[in-house]
This record gives structure tokens, sequence and C-alpha cells, in this order.
């Protein structure tokens, strides 16, 4: 099948600039109801992704994030919720952007356009073979990505891409293709749309799946998250009662002594 680049077709409505603000809204949401049903489909992918992810996290293994623009500001975003989520060290799931942390709120001409600055940013963190590499990129051409996976693939490196288009350039160099095919945009082209909303979907399912199978959750709850404004206090502080039926003070109490809901409790409990 030839590449099409769907997400570079024309928008599916036409004189946004003469809609009511209303009929704008719905026919975005309208638009919007697509993504999860496309995230769905590539479900299997998404699976096989994180079982090789958990097997190589248990030997010691991380996950990097590689994108260009809102692909990587993405990446960047879901990396950077691991450790306070989940107490994660900020080294196991690292996000990398074209033209680095400026490129997080500035655009940076020609970043994503260096086939090896990707595989040389990984180098810079010593990049092996229990590691895993993502790459976002939702129109399947970004040469960043393309170069990254390729040099990881043939280092032996797990790869993985995250793409809107059917059969891009970027799956093509990675050995599990995830594939959200949204349609074309809204705004024709404006990929920080649906397939920004697929894409994040995606990595969610990756690191939280991720970090539930690595005993970072226990029941429903957030057990390691980091104690780090007095929402998540009072928030752990709960989790404690609930568990052990202690009064607040109490509660509160022990979960600043240990660190942890987890930790607390375990200590509660010898």
């Amino acid at each position: 099948m030839a590449f099409e680049k769907v997400t570079e077709k024309s928008s599916l409505y036409d004189n946004l600039e003469k809609k009511s603000i209303q009929e704008l809204l719905v026919e975005i949401n309208n638009e919007d109801k697509k993504v999860p049903l496309a995230v769905q489909n590539a479900i299997p992918q998404i699976e096989k992704l994180v079982t090789g992810i958990v097997e190589r996290m248990k030997k010691g293994g991380r996950i990097f994030y590689m994108g260009a623009g809102t692909s990587g500001r993405l990446g960047v975003l879901d990396a950077s919720e691991i450790p306070p989520t989940f107490g994660m060290s900020p080294h196991l799931v690292v996000g990398l952007i074209a033209g680095g942390d400026f490129a997080l709120r500035n655009a940076v001409e020609n970043a994503e356009d260096d086939l090896n600055h990707g595989w040389e940013e990984l180098k810079q963190h010593n990049i092996n073979n229990m590691d895993t590499v993502v790459g976002i990129a939702a129109s399947g051409t970004t040469p960043y990505v393309i170069g990254a996976l390729r040099n990881a693939r043939a280092n032996g490196i797990l790869t993985a891409s995250v793409s809107c288009n059917p059969d891009s350039p970027v799956a093509q160099e990675a050995e599990i293709p995830i594939e959200a095919i949204v349609g074309p945009e809204f705004v024709t082209g404006s990929t920080r749309l649906k397939s920004g909303t697929a894409q994040k979907l995606i990595l969610n399912m990756i690191t939280t799946t991720t970090m539930i199978q690595l005993g970072r959750v226990k029941g429903n709850k957030m057990v390691n998250m980091q104690l780090s404004n007095q929402k998540l206090v009072d928030r752990g502080t709960r989790m404690i009662i609930d568990e052990l039926g202690l009064d607040y003070d109490q509660a509160k109490n022990l979960l600043l002594m240990h660190g942890s809901v987890k930790k607390a409790v375990e200590a509660y409990r010898k």
C-alpha cells in the first residue's frame, strides 16, 4: 500500500470562519469522538509494546520517547508525570524533543530535519538493549525520529512508533508500529488536534499499564506518588485511613514519616 498522508487531507468541514461558536465547538467535538475508536484498533500493538517494555524494565531498562513539535511535547509531558504519579526515578522514562528543552515552548527551525541528531542524543544517555525507544510522529515522516529508530533497531534495541498515517516511513523503521488513523483534522493539517489527542491517549496507556505491571499501583491507588503538595498529602492520608482504619492525624503523621503510602502501610504492619 502506498504511503498516504491522511493527516494532510482536506478537512471534512469548510468555511469555518463563517460558522458560529457553537457550530465550531460541536463539529470539533464530533471529530474528537473518532479518536478513541482509532486508538482501540491499535490495542494489539500497544499490548505487544507494553509486554516488551515491562520485561526490559524489570531488568533495569528505560523508555525513551522521541518526537518533534507537538509529538515531542507530548512525550516530554508523559515522561515528566511518571516520577510524581508513581514515585519512579526521572531517569526511567525520558522524553527527548528535537531542538531540546527550548523547543517545549518555541518552534525551533529545522530541528526535526536532522536524521542523525536523535541517535546522538540517545548515545549521550548510554542507550542499551534493555531500553525501549518510542518514536512519536503524527505525520510519520519526521527525520529526527526516523534516524533514532533506525539506529536503535540496528543496535538491537526494542523500537516502536506512534503515528497517525497508515504505513508511514516511521512505522517502517519500528519493530512495533502503532497507528491511530484518526482521519483529516478539523483545521486541515493541524495535527495538534485529533492526532495529538490520539498520541496522548496512547502514551497514557503505555506508561500507566507499565507502571501497574511493575507494582507501582495497589488496588486502584497511586500508593507510590510523591508528596509534592498538600492535595497529594491529603490524598495519601485518606488512602492510609482506608487501608488501616487510623484517624486522620495518625495517618498523616505516618505518611509524612515514611514518604509514601506504600512504605507507611508496610511499616505500620511490621
